[in-house]
This record gives C-alpha cells, structure tokens and sequence, in this order.
C-alpha cells in the first residue's frame, strides 16, 4: 500500500495487483453463464473486478493498481499501470545509471526511469499523470518543476532554455500540454444513465409488471424514466460541449521558445514543458503556469478570481541563495506567476531583451487544469440526508424480501405452480420501493432552483439546495459584500512640520492643491492605459480620479526627459489644480502586497535629473517605515479616529533617490527604496454599507444564524463595520485576540484585550483598545462577548495554539487582514466543528473559501461562475436568506415526499399481502388509480409549495433516521396496518360474505342492495377456488378505498406548511390533485354505476358497508393527524424529552459552548498567554487526539456520520 499525494480534494491509498490469466479466464466463462450480469456488477464495484481478476503485488511490479479515498466514503477506482520507453526517441540516450536524464538534479523523472531498460511506468489519474520513483518508492506526479528548486536553480538550469533532447524526454515522460476536454458521446451518455443501479431495477421491476398485464402505469413509468434519461444525458452533453468549448482554444496558441544552442523556435503550446523558456509578446493567453525572469507585465486574472482587474506581475528575484523560491516570496510568490488561462494584456521589458518567463506546471497541473478538474471531479457531498435514503431504500427492499418469501410460502403451500408462485413473490418484491422514489426526492430541489433562478440566483450544484436548508453560519466578505463595491473619496490629511494639517475634503468641490501628497496620489499606483481607458483596481482608480490628473502613452515629447516607451506618463488635467509640474513618468513599481501591506514606485518629474519615490500602503506598516521626525505625534490617535468611524484610511509617504543614471532604477532593492521615508499624510475613503446590509443581517439573527465577517481590510475598520451593521449586537463586548509567532527563547504568545465603545458628542460609536483590568461581566457571558483577530493572530493560534482555535471560534466574528488560503482554512475549521457554513464573497479573493463551504455564494454579474456553487446577480446579501429559505423548504419537501412514498409503498404491501393470503391480487385498474391519479401526481406537485417568507430560529431536521421521522413512519404503518387487518377480518364476517365467486346477471336495485338474482359459486369443500391472481372478492372490494384514501391521507399530512414552507391551500395544483383524487375515490365507492364497478374490479356491497369503510378511514385520518401535528411535529415536547432524557447534541461546537458557558474564567482578558504554558495552553485532548474524534470528522473536515436529531432541535 502507498499514499498517493496530489489527487484532487483527498487522499487516496493505492494497492498493487498483477492480473492472472486463469482469474481472467474464469470471469469471462462467468460473464457468459451469467449472460453479462456479472460484467454488470464489475461495472458498479470495480474493486470486485480488480480482486476477481488479480492477485496483490508490490507496486513496483503491479500492471493494475487499485486506489481507494479515504474519506467516509471509501470509493474505488481501478486504474491500469502504463509502461513507457524512452528507447522510443530518435536520439541515442545514456543508459549509464549514474548520467541524469535531465538537467534538473531536483527532477523526479532522474529518478523515476529505469536503466538499462530505459522503461517508465506511470498511471493516469483524474487527468494527472503520475510514475513511479523507483528511488522513493512511491508514486510521484510529474508535469510541473519541483517546488525545491530554488531561485537560482530557476535562472541558471532553464533561464536559457533546455536542450532540443531535453525537451522531448520531459515530453514523453509529462505528457503534452494540453487541458482536452473531450466532447462524450451520447450513446456512452446514455448507456452510463441505463446502467444506474436504480434504472436497472427499475427495467427488471417493469418487466414483471408488463408480463402481468399491468401495462398503464409501466408505461408512463416508462415515459418519465426515459424523459428524465434523456434530460439528464442532454444536461450532460450540454455540460461537456460547454466544457469542451471553454478549454479548446488553449490547445491551439502558437508560443516562441528559447532552445538552448537553436535560439528561438515557434511551436504549438501542447509541445510546452515544464522548464522552458518562453518570450511573452504584447498580448497573450497563457498556455500553462510559468514564471516571470525578466521585465514585468499586467495580466487579466479575471477567468480565476472572477475579478477583472489587471494585475502587475514582477520578476523572480535574482538571488543566489538555496533556499526554495516560494519559501523565499512566502504567500507572494503569486506575484511572479504567471497562471495558465489568463490574459497578458502589457509587457514592460527591463531594457535587458524581451519578457521571458519559465514554463512552471503544464495541463492539468496548472491552475486553469486544476478549475477544469474540480468541474470533471466535483467533491461528493457529505451530506447525512443522501446517506439516510439509501439506508432507509435497503431498509425497505428487505422488506420486499420478507414479502418475497412470505408470498412463496403461501403459494408454494397452495400448491399454485412454481411459475405463477415466482412471479406472484417478484411481484411483492417490486412493490416495497416504488419506482418513482429516486426521480421524487429532487422535484423540491428542481422546484426551488426554479424560483432562485426568477430571483437571479443561478445554481451549478442542485444538492447543495438542500444543503442549504442546514446552514447555521454564514461567513461574509467585507468590501464588495457588506459594503459597496467602490471606495468613495472622504478627503486627504497632510502633514506639514510633524503635524496634521486641515483635512482637505472632496465633497466640497475644491480641487487638490500641488504637492508632494498630490504627486503620490497621482503616480503611486498600478493604474494602465488600455485602449484609450484607464483600468486597474477600483481603489487606485478613486484616487487617481481625486486629482485630476489624466494619463497618457509615452510619446516624443518626454523623450527630452530620457523617459522610455514602456513608461506611463501623467499630467495635470484640464481640472486641476496649478502644477510647476509638466508631467510625472512612472518608471519603476513594486507591487502591493498582502504580507507587506504597501506599494511603492520610482517617478522622475519632467524637468528634473533625479528621481522620486511614492510609496501608500496600510498606515500602521508605513509609519514604520518613515523617518520618526515626520511623523505626527497624535498618528495613532488620529488613525483611530478614522477607522472607527469604518473609513478606509491609506498613508503616502515620500523620499528623493540619490541615484543619477535612469539605468540604476531597474536594479534597485525594494527594500532600499522603501525606507528612510518621508511622512506625507492620509488618505480618508469612505467604504459606506449597502441598504440591505442591515436588514438581512438581523434577519439572520433573529434566525439564530451565526455571522462571521472574513475580510483582507483592517481590523479596526472591520470592527467598525460589524457594529454599525449590528452583525455585533449593540451591548456586546469584543475582546481583541493577538497572537505572536516564537522568537529565539520566547514561546508564542496570545494576548487578550477587552475593547470597549464609547459615543462621543456626535454620536458616533468610538472604539478603542480598554487597557484597564476591566474584565467580561459575569451576565454577559454565554454569546455576549465576540473575538476578533487579524489573519497574522490566526494563523500563529493554528500552529502554536490548535487546542485553543475552537473555543475561539465558538465566538469569533470578525477575521481581518485574512488572506485567500486563510479564509479557505477558517471556513474549513468551522465545517470541524459541525457548522453548516455558507460564504458569501464577490468572487475575487474568496474562490477557495467559496469552494470549501457547504454553500458558497458569489455576487457577481455572471450567471455562473466554476468558482461558487451559487451565483446571485443582485449585488448585495439579500440572496443569503433567500437561498436558506428556499433550501430549508426543498429539504422539508424532500422529507414529505420521501415519508409518502415509504408509506405508499407500506400501505399497498400490507393490503397485498392480506390479498395474497387468499391467493387474491388488487386489479390492475385498482393499482393504476393509486399509482398514476394520486402517487404520481403528489410526486410531482407535492413540493411545488413555495418556502415560508419569514426564517424560523430553528433549523429543519437534517436526517431521515431521527426519531420524530421514525416515529411518524412507524406509527401511521401501524394505523393502516390496524384498519386494513380489521377490514379484512370483519368482512369475512358478513352475512353476505363468500370467499371467491363468480356472478353474473348482477344489478342493483334502487336501494342500492344485491338484487337476489346474485348467483355465488362455492366448491364442495367451502374453501377459496385456489385461482392464482384472482382479483373479484370482497376483500379487495374492502381493501382498495381504504389504502386509496390512506395514499391521500398521508399526502396531506406530511405536506407540513409553516414554519418552513407557505399552507397547503396556497399550492393550489396539489390542493386541487388532493380533492379530486377524494372526490373521485367517494365517487366510485358509492356510486352504483355497474360500469364503474365493472371497470375497477369491484365487487358491489351494501351502502352501510361503505359507510364504515369510510368511518373507518376518517378516523385513522383524525388519529394520524392528531398524533403528527401535535406529537411529533411538537419542538417543545421534544426539546422537553431531550431534557428529561438527558440527551445532549453530538455537535462539536455545541459541545464547547456549553463548557465554556459553565467555565468561569472564559472568555481571559487582560493577560498573555504562552505556548507550552501548562496552565494557560487550553490543551484539550479530545480536540487533539484522532482516537477521540469520529472517524469521518478527522477524515471530512468535521462532517460526524451520527449527527444527532437533538442537533436539530
């Protein structure tokens, strides 16, 4: 067994085996005997295959391997090994052991040939192709340059290209660079659809039925199956088209390549691999993932992060040391990379030759392959109603088994022949689990994506509806999601003489005086110019706009001033302010970046000989960096007063460079350049909440749905947004949570700080740090209090501090400074802690955490995006409560549906198997009425009722096998099993009673009473003429209008209304269904139409009869009603059992709730704590030990198998 790495979402085991030709031999001969039902199950257990055919072997010799996930649910995939041989090029090839194949010494395909054989083996997986290290002794991925290689490994093995040898051994060993997508057949399509296991019993159930003449309903179970086949397999051919289309052109970009000793060649981009070296042209549509070694340029990352805002990517710097290049660029090596599927739309040489970058990842290694994957492969959903159908459908199919074998006992006891006993005991067998059950369970969530789509929320993932229904926490993003999408300018805060001067304010319609402030505004930012119109991020763009100053291309006349083509040129507008200044040239920028929280760049004035530097970034982290003398003393006070008042504040600061020549710019340190700094001042925007903010959210809350804001902005800001959107509710306290990594002796620490609000003069909630010894009061304990942390805090408590990061989250509401991998691990570590999370983002920062949550929710303009599961058109959060309403009424219907097709199934059992104690049998006529009139039409309209407009504070239960479901299933079995077996038993002792006759010349009177010219015919000895299927009797007669209104019954009871879905009476289709099916039922059981009679198989009895037929109904419809509404759908009683009984939720985040609660000196405030510190580390073994968590929680993401009903409640 070996661990196979790198395979999408989880991890798999993969095992060896060597097929053995008499194994082989005897499944063939089997497959024939078995006319090809074996093959059959092959196809649905491939381990089967792999076990029946081969025998266990080391992996090294294995020419089949069998892998197997590790998650819960432990599927299987049978892959066959794949020999390669380089021997197969047309150049000789070293087979001395000692001589690499390729220049990389990192490279695993050194390791992974062997030699003299010159032989690879490699396997396919999910479009990844990995071989086998005969070094390591395991299976490697190939198709991409191995992380190890350092930033002088990257400039010197492939800056200059690989050897013409080289390349086609990578080739035959990576494979090509290509993301095919091919378009699948339909007739492969359609025979994946037949084959379901579902669709296949369902054939087999249909034969029988149509061999006994029951030809009606099999034939409209026949239509709807072959709509849905063809829905789906149109659905899914529609899917791979668009898929195919999407991905189609990226195979096909013509690419220059520098090869080493030939110079430049033109080639196909599927000829790429990874190490070489490839020239970037003006506009260009990466091909593969590469990084940038020299000049610069502005890409279009919009297809990956839903976002078009071009992004400015840097070269790789030139360093000699051996330490990895992304350790060395930390969670900025992004700035270097170049991603497969996006859009170079500028180049900027560095005055060294033209922009080349080095092939990084190829197919579907690279990060346009792997969005193509996660779409070919989506992650299975853990979701525990899926898993309690089946359990419930095995549950009921062995009940069709007992059945099977009662019918053959009785009969076979009969003495009825062994063909007609067969067919009458396959025919109990079918009736159990009805047809249509599958097809049923997703009209709610076909219903409810219908009603989202009229409310532009667009769905890619169905199941998820459901899913919905669940969701108790909710993450949001900050900008874009809570607030408005752009950043209004507020006003600018200069400093002159170490002090703040007079805020200058935008509003007032005044322009922006020249000065070194103004200069910084216009120059330091990462605006272009394309196609006449200035784009770049929405930020940048505001400031720039509050200057008034325009941009230009670089034309002759600054080339006076030694400025370059490829320099952007700005100038004072027609509305500016006087400027000595004729134009600023851009000759250099650093990016921002995330972990340095600032930009910078080089500018030269017109005019002038030396250069200038304008730097901006987060105010806190740029202070640092300024001469102290320049900044303000009162900087931290007048910050905060900014920031709690939610504006987004940005620092500019400034330094003249002591360099002369314009050729030292492109060689200059960033970290020379950003420091000794100038203080320049603020930079106020206001970042204003959108209207539905505030409502939404306290519709949330008064649902009892927790809120998270996960935001990249600044905790103070962040702070300030979540209580003006009263996401913290007014009265609550924050206790700020700082965490610091170790440094040479001192362990990490964790600091709490009790922050306290204040309303000053204006009315304005002031926040700021309390530095008291106040503590948290004791009656606010419990969810009064909130935490709030930077992604810096976060992440030091996840490495240092894991026993401690749950009984933070249990209370954390604001994450700032979060960073995209840190949001994915947040909503990943809430989903530990059996939340049912939801992530609302605007898709540009936030696609790994949309991916992760149970319902990722992107507000884009889009109507899809591969990035989230849902998709709303309307940019604000109105969509959230939407989507749980509506998914909190899928999965009510879901239920409704899935509890009336269990007892429809039960109901007609049991009345078939009373029948068949008399070797009797419903008429197909009977059957039809309650098949097609009533079950068929429920199933189709039953779910249609639209989601109750108001959120309850209480979830739907979110398994099948909870008690109060069991209960209700068990209970109402017994009702109709009580009625029909009194029916059956009193009927027999009617005076007018006979077990089996035949009559003729039958009419009534008009008293409705058997005329007595009724003939009845009785063999000598009394007993029923044994006539296998005999359908006249008065016991059918009995039992058909009771198990027909019982199917209508049932129907209207489980169709529950309020809290969760609008009445009954409002879903007017089914409403009517329901009173015409009843109406109809009455009609035929008290109507004396000897046509009707005669039609349905029935036998005419006296009016008092079906008066206490119908009492009798009635009564059970009173009791069941009674028992539902008010027994078991009763929260109280149940939450009032659940206390008497003891029971406690299995819920991990309810569990540390419940602990804190009762801990006395929880929340901490006012005091540090330090890893390793026995008293304070907050170890908590049971959140530690993998024996002490469930199985699946450790091996999901949380997602316990037993989630317990009490969660529910």
């Amino acid at each position: 067994m070996n661990n196979l790495s790198h395979v999408l979402f989880t991890l798999q085991e993969v095992f060896g085996y060597r097929t053995q030709n008499l194994r082989r031999a005897l499944c063939l001969v089997t497959s024939i005997l078995t006319c090809g039902f074996l093959l059959l199950v092959f196809y649905w257990k491939p381990q089967w295959r792999v076990w029946a055919n081969c025998i266990p072997c080391p992996l090294q010799e294995a020419d089949t391997v069998l892998l197997k996930t590790t998650d819960k649910f432990q599927r299987y995939m049978r892959k066959k090994v794949v020999c390669l041989y380089l021997s197969a090029l047309k150049f000789p090839i070293s087979k001395n052991p000692e001589e690499p194949l390729v220049a990389d010494r990192h490279s695993v395909i050194n390791q992974a040939v062997l030699k003299p054989e010159l032989k690879l083996q490699c396997v396919q997986v999910q479009k990844i192709r990995y071989v086998w290290n005969y070094s390591e002794k395991r299976f490697q991925k190939v198709g991409l340059l191995e992380d190890s290689n350092s930033c002088h490994d990257i400039y010197h093995t492939f800056g200059l290209g690989l050897t013409s040898e080289e390349q086609e051994v990578r080739r035959l060993v990576c494979g090509p660079n290509a993301i095919e997508v091919g378009i699948q057949p339909i007739w492969k399509l359609l025979v994946k659809q037949v084959l379901n296991p579902f669709y296949v019993f369902q054939a087999f159930t249909l034969t029988l039925w149509l061999s006994q003449g029951y030809i009606e309903y099999s034939v409209a179970i026949i239509i709807l199956s072959v709509i849905s086949i063809v829905l789906s397999v149109y659905d899914l051919r529609q899917q791979s088209v668009k898929l195919h289309n999407l991905v189609e052109d990226h195979n096909k970009v013509q690419v220059t390549v520098m090869v080493k000793g030939k110079g430049l060649q033109e080639l196909e981009s599927r000829l790429l691999v990874p190490g070489d070296t490839i020239i970037l042209p003006g506009k260009f549509s990466l091909p593969c993932d590469a990084i940038l070694i020299d000049g610069s340029c502005v890409v279009n990352e919009g297809m990956l992060t839903g976002e078009s805002i071009p992004v400015t990517k840097t070269p790789l710097p030139h360093l000699e040391n051996t330490m990895a290049w992304k350790s060395h660029s930390s969670e900025d090596y992004r700035k270097h990379v170049l991603f497969c599927g996006t859009e170079v739309i500028q180049v900027k040489p560095s005055g060294q030759g033209p922009v080349r970058a080095v092939v990084l990842q190829t197919g579907y290694n690279t990060a346009k392959g792997d969005l193509v994957r996660s779409i070919l492969y989506p992650r299975p959903l853990n979701f525990k109603l899926y898993n309690d159908a089946f359990k419930f459908i095995v549950f009921l199919a062995c009940l069709g088994a007992v059945g099977f074998l009662y019918a053959l006992g009785v009969y076979m006891y009969h003495g009825v022949s062994p063909r007609d006993t067969t067919t009458m005991a396959l025919l109990i067998l079918t009736i159990t689990v009805p047809p249509v059950l599958p097809a049923a369970l997703t009209t709610g969530i076909v219903y409810a994506q219908k009603r989202l789509k009229k409310k532009k929320i667009f769905c890619i993932s169905q199941q998820r509806i459901n899913m919905c229904g669940q969701i108790n926490l909710v993450c949001f993003d900050k900008t874009g999601t809570l607030t408005e999408d752009g950043l209004d300018l507020w006003g600018v805060v200069p400093t002159a003489d170490n002090c703040f001067q007079e805020v200058h304010s935008f509003a007032s319609g005044k322009d922006l005086p020249w000065s070194p402030l103004c200069a910084a505004m216009a120059s330091c930012h990462s605006l272009i110019l394309l196609n006449g119109t200035i784009q770049g991020d929405p930020l940048d763009l505001k400031m720039f706009e509050g200057t008034a100053w325009i941009m230009e291309d670089c034309s002759a006349d600054y080339c006076k001033f030694g400025m370059l083509d490829s320099n952007t040129i700005i100038k004072p507008g027609p509305k500016a302010s006087w400027s000595p200044i004729e134009a600023i040239a851009i000759l250099r920028q650093f990016p921002f970046s995330s972990s340095l929280q600032r930009m910078s760049v080089v500018a030269q004035l017109a005019g002038e000989d030396h250069f200038h530097v304008y730097v901006k970034g987060a105010p806190e982290m740029l202070a640092k960096f300024c001469k102290s003398e320049t900044v303000p003393k009162d900087f931290p006070q007048k910050l905060r007063s900014y920031t709690i008042q939610g504006f987004r504040v940005i620092a500019l600061a400034h330094k003249a460079l002591k360099i002369e020549k314009l050729s030292e710019v492109q060689n200059l340190a960033r970290e020379k350049v950003e420091s000794e700094l100038t203080f320049l001042g603020l930079l106020i925007m206001e970042n204003r909440l959108k209207k539905e903010t505030k409502p939404v959210l306290k519709e949330l809350s008064e649902a009892r749905i927790r809120m998270v804001m996960i935001t990249g902005d600044n905790l103070q800001t962040a702070i300030t947004v979540a209580k003006n959107s009263e996401m913290i509710p007014r009265g609550s306290q924050v206790i700020l949570v700082e965490a610091n990594e170790p440094e040479d002796f001192v362990p990490a620490s964790v600091t709490w700080q009790l922050i306290e609000n204040q309303e000053n003069g204006l009315g304005r909630n002031e926040t700021y740090l309390n530095i008291g010894n106040s503590s948290v009061p004791d009656g606010t304990r419990g969810s009064c209090y909130h935490f709030a942390m930077s992604g810096k805090s976060y992440q030091v408590i996840f490495q240092h501090f894991n026993s401690l990061l749950p009984k933070i989250l249990v209370n954390g509401t604001i994450f700032a400074r979060m960073s995209p991998a840190q949001k994915s691990s947040l909503v990943e570590e809430f989903q530990k802690l059996n939340y049912y999370v939801a992530m609302c983002g605007d898709g540009a920062n936030d696609c790994g955490a949309l991916k992760m949550a149970h319902a990722g929710i992107s507000l884009s303009e889009q109507e899809a995006s591969v990035a989230s599961h849902f998709t709303s058109k309307m940019a604000n959060i109105e969509c959230v409560p939407q989507l749980i309403r509506e998914g909190r009424a899928a999965l009510v219907s879901s239920f409704g549906v899935f509890k009336y097709l269990t007892m429809y199934g039960l109901i007609q059992f049991i009345g078939t198997s009373l029948l068949y104690w008399q070797l009797q049998l419903f008429g197909n006529y009977q059957y039809l009425m309650q098949d097609v009139a009533i079950t068929l039409m429920v199933c189709l309209t039953m779910s249609s009722t639209h989601a109750y407009p108001k959120l309850a504070p209480y979830r739907p239960a979110g398994q099948l096998l909870s008690p109060p479901l069991l209960l209700s299933v068990f209970l109402n079995t017994c009702f109709t099993c009580i009625v029909q077996v009194c029916a059956f038993l009193y009927v027999k002792q009617q005076p007018w009673y006979c077990e089996v006759y035949r009559y003729s010349k039958c009419f009534l009177d008009s008293q409705s009473n058997f005329s007595i010219n009724v003939s009845l015919e009785r063999n000598e000895t009394g007993n029923a003429t044994l006539i296998p299927g005999s359908i006249l009797s008065f016991e059918s007669t009995t039992l058909w209008p009771i198990t027909t209104i019982n199917c209508i019954m049932v129907a209207f009871i489980f169709s529950k209304g309020k809290p969760f879905r609008k009445p009954i009476y409002t879903n007017y289709m089914f409403s009517f269904l329901l009173m015409s099916a009843l109406g109809l039922t009455v009609f035929i059981l008290f109507s004396d139409f000897q046509a009707i009679y005669h039609g349905m198989q029935l036998i005419p009895t006296l009016t008092s009869w079906r008066v206490s037929i119908l009492v009798a109904v009635l009564t059970q419809f009173c009791v069941a009603f009674f028992v539902e509404d008010v027994i078991l759908q009763n929260r109280k009683l149940w939450l009032w059992i659940k206390k008497e009984c003891g029971f406690s939720s299995k819920s991990q985040y309810r569990n540390w709730q419940k602990k804190l609660a009762e801990d006395s000196t929880w929340p901490p405030t006012h005091r540090t704590d330090y890893s390793g510190d026995g008293e304070n580390g907050f170890i908590n073994p049971g959140y530690e030990d993998p024996e002490q968590i469930p199985r699946a929680k450790s091996e999901l993401g949380g997602q316990t198998p037993e989630e317990h009903f009490w969660t529910r409640l």
